[in-house]
């Protein structure tokens, strides 16, 4: 029998002085059923629609006979009834543990095995035979999405007495993939409370004289499952205002929302920065612009100095990470304003409360002003200790903040950090791979991509290019598969016989278009 706190159908919020996100998430799916609150695929889908999946969600749980407290694991795409299903696992108070959708079926059932999760909500089409095996042999719950309707998947309906035994921390959260500093993705835990104290100390939720349902609609376009998703999406919802989803962005849908919504703020992905300029945009269909926040990987700043003396649009960078719990730095238009071309590249200055500081990568000892070095993060969201991250930086003088590149080798394709370990690591998982060795290189597009050099075991004959990019897949996300490759007698070396990533990219760059490899790139 439910309890109270899951009671159907119904999502009562909490009457307290300060709303926790659990009383926001439900007070959001009680809008008026008619209101209009996503755009997607040019249909507009009500608050009533979204309620409806978020109902069908938990009942489908708390007939399962799991706890009321029990982990779920969240495959989340960019699609209306995913949103439904976040805010209507949040007014229950779940701990969701993320995996992102655009990996194997092999590797969905991986992350599944490892976080042991009481329940699975994904959309049907991601849920395949192996990740059916590991419900099996689990004996986990799994809900099934199919457009804006959710119900048990057959066959894993209900738990089996270990699972029923299955409970979340005592504080529920949310837990994001993110690549680390090195190995494979892992968890990181971002609680309620931490989200509750962000969403309320910004304008997005507090109560505001304008209507949020007159404003344009935000686009969302940055994938649901990681921290920059969650953090743009999370505050709409929570705020009524409505939003157009993209699945997946493009230059043409973020263009025609710009043309017919006239929004008077955008953002955009780094990497597509470049591509309106190549695109030639006309200056007037992006008129009603003030600024575009730009985050998520470097942006060259050429580029941001051709695209605002073209637009006359600032371009007001930041920098977060997920080990953050978001963003730590950015540059607003006051800064941007009074600055102007003095800090072009800059991500701006340190949001309140936040300290940065750059140290030698050996010592740890601070370095002067306008010097280059590891850089330090306290972040208040996660505590009072310093945070060493892989980024080469600089702070200047008058305190802004210059990315100057990765200490790790790690790849910033499109928004999406690479390492280059993981992807060695699956190419050697390859029979005829003896080593391999990854370097990102430089895109118009992308920023950067990976490519992969390959010395053969000695009695294998070198594999098709589409062979090996389906390996990947089936251990790695899409984003992950190398785009340019060179099969080598031998690795390239520094002195203490480690792959020498300089050589390597040389390699690369030097490679005549008869010997290169290339495959579509995946955005």
């Amino acid at each position: 029998m439910a309890d109270q706190r899951r009671a159907l159908p119904q999502y009562r919020a909490m009457e307290t002085d300060h709303p926790s996100l659990r009383a926001l998430a439900a007070a959001a799916l009680q809008r008026p059923a008619d209101q209009a609150a996503i755009l997607y695929e040019d249909e507009w889908i009500a608050w009533g629609a979204l309620r409806a999946v978020a109902e069908e969600i938990d009942a489908a749980m708390d007939a399962s006979g799991i706890a009321a407290d029990a982990p779920v694991a969240f495959v989340a795409r960019n699609r209306p009834a995913a949103l439904a299903a976040l805010l209507g696992l949040i007014a229950q108070e779940r701990t969701i543990r993320m995996i992102y959708a655009f990996q194997s079926d092999a590797a969905i059932a991986r992350d599944l095995t490892r976080m042991a999760p009481a329940a699975l909500v994904a959309f049907a089409e991601d849920i395949g035979p192996e990740i059916r095996a590991v419900l099996t042999a689990e004996g986990m719950v799994a809900v099934a999405i199919d457009g804006m309707a959710a119900a048990a998947l057959p066959g894993h309906e209900y738990a089996s007495p270990e699972v029923q035994q299955r409970h979340g921390p005592a504080a529920p959260q949310i837990e994001i993939l993110t690549s680390g500093t090195t190995g494979p993705p892992k968890s990181f835990a971002v609680p309620y409370a931490l989200l509750e104290r962000h969403f309320l100390s910004t304008p997005l939720t507090r109560q505001q004289t304008d209507d949020p349902q007159a404003a344009p609609p935000f686009l969302l376009y940055f994938p649901l499952g990681n921290i920059t998703g969650l953090y743009s999406t999370l505050p709409m919802l929570l705020r009524g205002q409505r939003v157009e989803l993209l699945e997946r962005f493009s230059l043409a849908a973020w263009h025609a929302h710009v043309r017919r919504w006239r929004p008077s703020h955008g953002g955009l992905p780094p990497a597509s920065v470049q591509a309106v300029l190549d695109a030639d945009l006309p200056v007037e269909d992006l008129a009603s612009l003030r600024a575009i926040g730009c985050g998520a990987a470097p942006l060259d700043p050429g580029v941001q100095q051709a695209f605002e003396a073209r637009y006359g649009i600032p371009i007001l960078l930041s920098y977060g990470a997920t080990e953050f719990a978001g963003p730590v730095a950015s540059m607003t238009a006051a800064l941007h304003a009074e600055w102007r071309s003095r800090k072009i590249g800059s991500v701006g200055r340190a949001m309140p409360g936040v300290e940065l500081r750059v140290v030698d990568p050996d010592s740890g000892v601070p370095l002067p002003p306008d010097t280059e070095g590891l850089l330090e993060v306290i972040a208040p969201r996660i505590g009072p200790e310093w945070i060493r991250t892989s980024d080469i930086a600089l702070i200047d003088a008058d305190d802004f903040l210059f990315l100057r590149g990765r200490a790790d080798g790690a790849i910033i394709r499109g928004g999406f950090k690479l390492l280059p370990e993981s992807i060695e690591r699956t190419l050697m998982l390859h029979p005829a791979v003896a080593e391999a060795a990854v370097t990102g290189m430089a895109d118009h597009r992308l920023g950067q991509v990976p490519a992969a050099a390959i010395r053969l075991h000695a009695d294998f004959a070198a594999p098709a290019i589409a062979a090996l990019e389906t390996h990947v897949r089936q251990h790695l996300p899409a984003t992950h598969v190398p785009v340019k490759w060179l099969f080598v007698r031998d690795l390239p070396r520094t002195a203490s016989l480690k792959t020498d990533r300089r050589a390597l990219q040389a390699l690369f760059a030097n490679m005549s278009p008869e010997t290169q490899n290339e495959t579509e790139n995946i955005t």
